[in-house]
Parts: C-alpha cells; sequence; structure tokens
C-alpha cells in the first residue's frame, strides 16, 4: 500500500498535470481529471465539495428534467455528460485544501501551458499573414474567418484562455508573497499580445474590467494607466487591429457587424417567454431557431453563427429555464461572496490566499462580461478552466479559515 505521503505527491502531480493540459488537450487533461477522481477513490480520499455544492447539485438536476422533458432528450447527452468536467472542484479542492502551498505548482504549469499556445498563436498570426500577402487576398476579411488558435479549435476559445491566466499572473505578481520566476511575468507581454491579435472583441471588452479590479484592488491610483495602455496598444497595433477595434462602432457592414447578435439575444428572449421553466432543452437552440425569431425581424438574417445565442445568460433561460440562470448565478454569485469574505478576513498583506482569492474574482468577471457577447462556458475548455479556478478560491477561502480559528 503506497503511504500517506506518497499518495499526496502522486495526487498533486496528476491534478497539476490535469490542470495543465486545459490549455494543450481537452482529451488528456479529461482523463487525467478521470485519473485523478479514481486515485481519490482508491486512496480513500472523501470527494470534497466546498458549500457551492448546492446550486450546483441544483443546476445538474434541473438540466436533467429539462432535458428529459425535450422533444429529443438524447440530442441533449452532450450537455449532460460536461457535469464530468465539474469534477476538477473536487479533485483541486481535495488535493490543495491540504497541500495548499502547492498551488504555486498549478499558477506556473498554466504559465507554461498558456504561454506555448500564446506564442504558438503569435507565429500563426505571422503566417496568415504573410499567406494573406503572397495570395493577393485582403488580409482584413480573410483574417476574421480564420484566427489565431494556439492549440485550441477555436479564436473564442483560446482568447478566454489566455485571458484567465493573465488575470491569474498579475494577481500573482501584485498580491502574492511568493514570486514567480522571471519568465513567467514576462509571459504576461505574450498572452496580453495574443489576446490582442484574436480580434475577439467580446475578450477585448472582457479583459478592461478584470484588469481594472485587479489595479484597483492593488494601487488604486494605477488605475489610470489603463486608459493610457489601452491607448499605446491601440497605437502599435498592426493596422488590422486598429481597424477591428473600430469596428466595434464602425463595422464594415456584415463582416463584421453585430447584428446577428441582436437577432439571436431578441430570438432567444422569445424563447425564455415561450418556455420560462425548462426551456426548449439542452441542445435544441439550432434545430428550433427559426420558430422563435420575432416577426419584426426582416429576412433574410444577417449574416452569423446561429447555432447558440451568443449570450450565456439568455442561453441558460432559453436551453433549460429561467431557474437554471438563477441557479447558475447563485452558483458564480457565492463564489464571490466567499472570496470577498475571506479577503477581508485575510489582512492586507501580500500572501498566496490573496493573490488567489482575487485572482478568482478577476477570472469570474472576465468570464461574467465575455459571457454579454458569447456563449464562452458553452466551451468545454473555458467551463474547465472556470471551475479550476473556482476550486482553488475556495482552496484559498478555505486556508483562510483555517489560519484565522
Amino acid at each position: 500500500m503506497v503511504n500517506e505521503s506518497r499518495q499526496e505527491q502522486i495526487l498533486i502531480a496528476v491534478a497539476v498535470a490535469a490542470a495543465a493540459f486545459i490549455h494543450v488537450s481537452i482529451a488528456l487533461s479529461q482523463i487525467l481529471l478521470g485519473v485523478g477522481i479514481a486515485l481519490l477513490l482508491i486512496f480513500r480520499r472523501r470527494l470534497e465539495f466546498p458549500r457551492i455544492w448546492i446550486p450546483l447539485l441544483g443546476l445538474f438536476i434541473w438540466t436533467i428534467i429539462a432535458d428529459a422533458l425535450c422533444p429529443d432528450p438524447w440530442a441533449g447527452r452532450a450537455q449532460i455528460k460536461k457535469f464530468f468536467v465539474f469534477l476538477f472542484i473536487p479533485l483541486l479542492y481535495g488535493v490543495f485544501v491540504r497541500q495548499f502551498a502547492k498551488v504555486f505548482y498549478v499558477i506556473a504549469a498554466w504559465a507554461v501551458t498558456a504561454t506555448a499556445s500564446g506564442a504558438w498563436a503569435l507565429v500563426q498570426y505571422v503566417l496568415k499573414y504573410e499567406h494573406a500577402k503572397h495570395t493577393g487576398q485582403e488580409f482584413y476579411i480573410t483574417y476574421l474567418a480564420r484566427r489565431i488558435t494556439g492549440f485550441e479549435s477555436h479564436w473564442l476559445t483560446f482568447g478566454a484562455l489566455q485571458l484567465s491566466v493573465l488575470s491569474l499572473l498579475l494577481a500573482q505578481w501584485f498580491f502574492s508573497s511568493r514570486r514567480m520566476p522571471n519568465w513567467a511575468y514576462g509571459s504576461i507581454a505574450i498572452l496580453a499580445s495574443a489576446i490582442l491579435l484574436t480580434w475577439d472583441r467580446s475578450i477585448w471588452v472582457a479583459a478592461v474590467p478584470a484588469a481594472f479590479y485587479l489595479v484597483w484592488c492593488w494601487k488604486p491610483k494605477w488605475t489610470l494607466a489603463i486608459p493610457v495602455l489601452i491607448a499605446a496598444g491601440f497605437l502599435i497595433a498592426p493596422s488590422g487591429t486598429r481597424e477591428r477595434l473600430i469596428s466595434l462602432v464602425k463595422p464594415h457592414g456584415d463582416t463584421d457587424s453585430n447584428r446577428f447578435r441582436l437577432v439571436t439575444l431578441f430570438t432567444g428572449i422569445e424563447m425564455v417567454k415561450a418556455h420560462p421553466w425548462f426551456g426548449l432543452g439542452p441542445e435544441e437552440i439550432r434545430n428550433n431557431f427559426d420558430k422563435y425569431v420575432p416577426a419584426n425581424i426582416t429576412r433574410p438574417l444577417p449574416v452569423g453563427y446561429y447555432g447558440h445565442l451568443h449570450n450565456v445568460y439568455v442561453q441558460y433561460a432559453a436551453e433549460r429555464g429561467v431557474p437554471a440562470l438563477l441557479l447558475l448565478l447563485w452558483f458564480v454569485g457565492l463564489t464571490v461572496w466567499d472570496c470577498g469574505v475571506a479577503l477581508k478576513r485575510a489582512g492586507p498583506q501580500p500572501s498566496q490566499q490573496r493573490f488567489l482569492l482575487h485572482g478568482t474574482i478577476a477570472v469570474i468577471i472576465g468570464i461574467l462580461v465575455g459571457g454579454l457577447a458569447e456563449y464562452n462556458l458553452g466551451d468545454s475548455e473555458v467551463l474547465m478552466m472556470f471551475v479550476s479556478v473556482l476550486a482553488l478560491g475556495y482552496a484559498a477561502v478555505k486556508n483562510v479559515d483555517a489560519s484565522t480559528v
């Protein structure tokens, strides 16, 4: 039988690897997650959940009911299967609440894998630019259709993951008592550049309040530097990137218009009105979209993707019902509340607890703001990263509670 010390070492290694590979391979990350949960059971460890298990269980149950009541329950199995990734919570929380100092290795691993993904994305950008130049194509148009993705399958997923790690590294820099190697802080420039070159406006908008929160809590006067940095980034960015930013207020027709998002928003509202309790059912948005498009919307519809509603809040309400949305908001809001209370108890001095608590809140801000314009939690990788950060945030909450008793 493996002794307890060796068990801890194995669990830490598997947990760190499972978290790190979120940025490299979803399949390998989930395999390692399964291995980690199996080891917890083999080692006779209890699967520990912080108190967010209450709204989380409610969300699971409501989703299952919504799926059972929809016309095609089998099609909704993809959303049921995603329940598996929430096991990152008992794995990371259970391991690092006992070995809290080892959380450092998770952050370092995320810095390595996210930076590698970001560096590859920068190479992708150059390759795409050179290809458009040599083929005589207009770069702005061709790049919008096929942007940098790093190790991910889509630029939206890539941008959300990069922003999460960037938020954590900034929090570590501002609030931790333990310094990371200089390369880790240097990687902030790579992550920020990769986010800029995704041309993902929802990520750009989400990055501002996340960064503002961290800087305000660190040194409030430095928040004045944020608009200066944004302006500097705008000036030194490639011309196409500046053009993309301007498209927020002056789009190039349907090429980069958000008109289709207004269609999905109003259509989603009609879905919620018609099915407020259990929604249309998981994975039913795509098949039923045309039935709920308001009559006052002109046909043909603007160019865009209509497979989901491009808003995480409307998506949950339309797909699973308003109670499911409220349970999701309870789940997230409770985490923010508990992290905020723990910050007051942790005191003003830099510590690993303070950095993780602030980092968790910053990541949540990024996801919540980004979710206004995208169904970001519909991506498994983004959801995996999100629940992993929440798990580590609660490990910090528990550590604060234990040290202040």
